[in-house]
């Protein structure tokens, strides 16, 4: 048992929030103390907008167990594993000493704390420069890991959610977070699995249900059915396809030196995109003409939000305050422990050095993009106007 004025930390999208997610919150609030979501915004690691805006997800969270939902912002939310984890790691040990819940299709939170050492050991950056150069990283990563540890850790690594769980380990190896990982068995549909009678629907297949207004009744929690369906019949399920001409555009209108300048460079990447920016009339074959068997298309699909959003090198190393969208009163009273800023207002970041509000004014112009992403367009200024949300503990 955690000890008094602990805290339980989940990093998440809830894009949209299922039975896995709830499970998960209860899983972590079951020691006692507040529940932390370190929440992505408008924008999620798929390089896609979330079907639900962050308010929103905000409520669901809050109605599902949550005390308090903290966003991570859009250059950690958009990223690749390593910088996502690293971002909801850096923010949950800004609130102190607590714990970090996570699904993992290897519950074995010693395997993984091992396997999170073992990569961040010299030894396995060794072993990665001797494997197979022909291959993609991810099956060079796999290989470096299982001459270090044995085949298990080839398994760890080869699960996305159980990877994912390695990089929070990481992260709180690297930082040296005051934070405890506990991983819990993720049930039912693993990433992007259409899911089956055992366990809960993934996310991806939510979504897609609700898009064919297919009955959800059931396969969700009953807030997130009732805030799907709310979103579908005013127009407010926001889809990429929406702002495919709008990213085509961007990409169309950027040079040479604009591609060159974008985060998560390699391979040549820039010239690849600079290519198919030239030639792609659709995202998917923009997608199609810039991925190889070395780089994955959901790096592709970042690199491309990347550029649309404005996303630009150097990014920040570490998120540079506290942005509170919800929480309960118990929720509330963790605020006081923060190492970092804590906005909770929009008047709250003038305090912040400029750097700082830097960040902030690309969220806000990233939330005005994502307006444009349901149906029925939303208008922009969110991020100042939209108020705080609380509810009853």
């Amino acid at each position: 048992m955690l000890h008094e004025n602990t805290f339980s930390a989940v990093v998440c999208e809830l894009d949209p929030l299922h039975h896995g997610h709830r499970l998960l919150l209860s899983r972590a609030g079951a020691c006692g103390g507040p529940v932390v979501c370190l929440m992505s915004g408008n924008f999620v690691q798929r390089g896609a907008p979330a079907m639900l805006d962050k308010w929103t997800r905000t409520r669901l969270a809050l109605s599902n167990g949550a005390d308090l939902v903290v966003e991570l912002p859009l250059s950690w939310a958009c990223s690749g594993a390593e910088r996502f984890a690293a971002g909801g790691v850096f923010l949950a040990a800004a609130l102190g000493q607590g714990a970090l819940y996570f699904g993992s299709e290897v519950p074995d939170t010693g395997l993984l704390m091992e396997t999170a050492g073992a990569l961040l050991s010299e030894e396995f950056s060794r072993a990665l420069r001797e494997s197979p150069p022909g291959l993609g990283f991810g099956a060079r990563r796999q290989l470096a890991a299982e001459k270090l540890l044995g085949p298990r850790a080839g398994e760890v690594l080869s699960r996305p959610n159980a990877n994912l769980g390695v990089e929070y380990c990481k992260a709180i190896l690297r930082l040296r977070a005051p934070l405890t990982p506990t991983a819990i068995k993720r049930e039912g549909a693993g990433h992007d699995e259409a899911g089956s009678i055992d366990g809960p629907l993934s996310a991806s297949e939510i979504r897609r249900l609700t898009l064919a207004g297919d009955p959800l009744s059931g396969l969700a929690p009953e807030s997130t059915v009732a805030a799907l369906e709310s979103a579908r019949l005013e127009g407010r399920c926001a889809q990429l396809p929406n702002l495919e001409r709008a990213i085509l555009s961007r990409l169309r209108s950027m040079s040479k030196e604009d591609f060159s300048a974008l985060p998560d460079l390699s391979e040549g990447l820039e010239n690849r995109l600079y290519r198919a920016s030239r030639q792609a009339c659709s995202l998917e074959e923009a997608y199609s003409l810039t991925k190889n068997r070395r780089v994955s298309h959901a790096r592709v699909r970042r690199l491309v939000l990347y550029a649309f959003l404005g996303l630009r090198e150097p990014l920040p190393e570490s998120p540079p305050y506290l942005r509170v969208l919800g929480a309960t009163d118990r929720g509330l009273r963790l605020l006081s422990r923060s190492s970092l800023p804590v906005v909770v207002r929009s008047s709250d970041i003038n305090r912040l050095p400029p750097k700082a509000q830097a960040v902030f004014r690309q969220e806000a112009l990233a939330d005005d993009l994502y307006g444009l992403a349901s149906p029925t367009p939303q208008p922009s200024g969110r991020d100042y106007t939209e108020g705080f949300i609380i509810v009853g503990s």
